[in-house]
């Protein structure tokens, strides 16, 4: 039997042969350089979502790039079964990180290949620490990913519906409300599981000392606290991790995204003493922390350290917000660093989406009435007040249409 191999051959579109898990494209992008992207008809966006804080150097960094080309003719991938020369080194500067750059935090790392793998980790070494004390208390409002553990972790009940039952071990609790959470803590409880800023949620900023209350807590329970620092880690809010800002030591620390500037990864970090309750065998990928993608993560963090990205997060941050309250409409800017939401005057973000787009700046609609921003932390100050006056634009146009309708 042959097989053609002529894709392009039929007229049924490409697209059906996938699974509908997302809504139809409104744009295929083809080609992205430093804070802009380009689709498949040349047109060029400057980009304000990062891939959703994934592409914090921007596109096709050539520290990144040069270092997976160099990689990927070397060698890409080996299993667990055996070492590889760029593990250790990675997880030893993610540990100086966590530690805030100056001291080594003393901990250990997992790595997976995204953020719900990280979380997923996080949940079983909850469970094999703290043994009969499973139960995770997490918040409404929150997201932790698809799987079905990190999905009951996650705080949005119409996500659950789908897919019942779910697994047992997960309670939720209103975000920056302690006396909630302290009204469910108990001898059950073996950890509680934030974010330092709920961003899909509509990029929500905790009170300040909510977490460091939250953290008393645990200790007076002797429950571990895990902070999910997929979307806010690595300088995007100004400092190397969220968590940094509020003075707190987390117990566990999940990371992604921005991680391999692309290139899939995530990792689970723990205290050495929470760590120690895994085992050879206890958890495992076949992908996690494989060659060709630790030389992404190594040369995106290498990156991050010399461009100081915290430092230079929180000073676009600024720039951004001041140019973003001189346009109409907008009522409200919440988020720290290079993590914006503008709230609209109205439940018409989806439209702004739309006209942004085709005014060639890539945005996103978290909640009906909030735009979320995220640019690459490379993006300069004139690319912002570019994207600012492209965003004023999708604004007035969005605007308009809801008052004539």
């Amino acid at each position: 039997m042959s097989i053609s191999r002529d894709i392009n051959s039929d007229d049924v579109d490409d697209n059906e042969y996938l699974m509908h898990t997302y809504k139809p494209w409104d744009v295929t992008f083809v080609r992205g350089v430093g804070s802009y992207l380009y689709d498949d008809n040349g047109n060029e966006y400057l980009d304000f979502l990062s891939g959703i804080a994934v592409t914090t150097l921007g596109h096709a960094n050539k520290r990144v790039v040069d270092a997976i080309t160099n990689q990927v003719s070397r060698l890409s991938h080996v299993s667990n079964l055996f070492g590889n020369e760029l593990a250790g080194k990675t997880a030893k500067l993610i540990d100086l990180l966590i530690g805030g750059g100056k001291v080594q935090a003393g901990g250990q790392v997992f790595f997976a290949n995204s953020g719900a793998e990280a979380n997923e980790c996080a949940i079983k070494l909850v469970r094999k620490f703290m043994l009969d004390r499973f139960v995770v208390l997490s918040a409404w409002g929150s997201f932790h990913g698809r799987t079905l553990a990190t999905l009951h972790a996650t705080g949005q009940p119409e996500k659950h519906e789908p897919f019942q039952p779910l697994p047992d071990g997960f309670n939720h609790v209103s975000y920056n409300d302690y006396s909630e959470l302290l009204k469910l803590m108990n001898g059950k409880v073996g950890a509680v599981f934030l974010e330092p800023i709920q961003g899909e949620n509509g990029v929500i900023v905790p009170d300040r000392g909510y977490l460091k209350e939250v953290e008393k807590l645990c200790r007076k329970y002797d429950a571990l606290l895990i902070v999910d620092e997929i979307q806010t880690g690595l300088g995007r809010t100004g400092s190397w991790f969220s968590f940094q800002d509020e003075d707190i030591s987390p117990d566990i620390v999940t990371i992604a995204k921005a991680l391999g500037n692309g290139m899939p990864i995530g990792c689970c970090w723990a205290k050495k003493e929470v760590a120690s309750a895994f085992k050879p065998g206890d958890h495992g990928s076949t992908f996690g922390g494989q060659p060709l993608a630790l030389s992404a993560a190594l040369a995106t963090l290498d990156e991050l350290i010399a461009l100081e990205a915290p430092k230079r997060a929180k000073e676009l941050g600024e720039i951004l917000k001041s140019k973003l309250q001189e346009i109409d409409g907008v009522k409200a800017i919440r988020g720290k660093g290079l993590l914006i939401a503008v709230e609209i005057d109205g439940d018409y973000a989806n439209n702004v989406y739309k006209k942004a787009l085709e005014n060639g700046l890539v945005v996103n609609a978290v909640r009906p009435n909030a735009i979320r921003l995220e640019p690459p932390l490379t993006i300069s100050a004139d690319e912002i007040e570019e994207g600012v006056k492209r965003l004023d634009l999708a604004i007035k146009l969005a605007h308009e249409e809801v008052v004539v309708a």
